[in-house]
């Protein structure tokens, strides 16, 4: 128990898409990641998932719209929902979700699918 810096954990890592535990809620993690580039079209069947932009833009993808989210700006992809997120340029965010959710849901394993790992 006890603060937790985000910016000195935030410089710990430089691998983008590869989301680290900070800490845990009961039966949830809080994750950071760095983004870049295109991720996945992905949907996670059984849990919502919250994401928070710390530092940059963040293009969150609908299959019928696009939310850009600035730092400060959050938004909750409900369970079900297809999204893909996008970042043109290095986006640093919060994530909160469910303990052992694989980051690239239902789509294939890839490249994109993390190990995560606490920091």
């Amino acid at each position: 128990m006890g603060k937790i810096n985000l910016a000195e954990k935030f410089n710990l890592f430089s691998d983008h898409w590869s989301p680290k535990i900070v800490e845990t809620i009961d039966d949830y993690e809080v994750k950071i990641v760095k983004v870049e580039g295109d991720f996945v079209w992905h949907k996670h069947d059984d849990a919502d998932e919250m994401f928070l932009v710390i530092k940059g833009r963040l293009n969150m993808d609908f299959r019928d719209r696009r939310e850009v989210l600035e730092a400060g700006e959050m938004i909750v992809v409900p369970k079900g929902v297809e999204h893909k997120p996008h970042a043109d340029q290095e986006c640093e965010m919060l994530l909160l979700e469910r303990g052992n959710m694989i980051n690239t849901g239902d789509a294939p394993r890839s490249d994109l699918t993390a190990t995560v790992e606490r920091i």
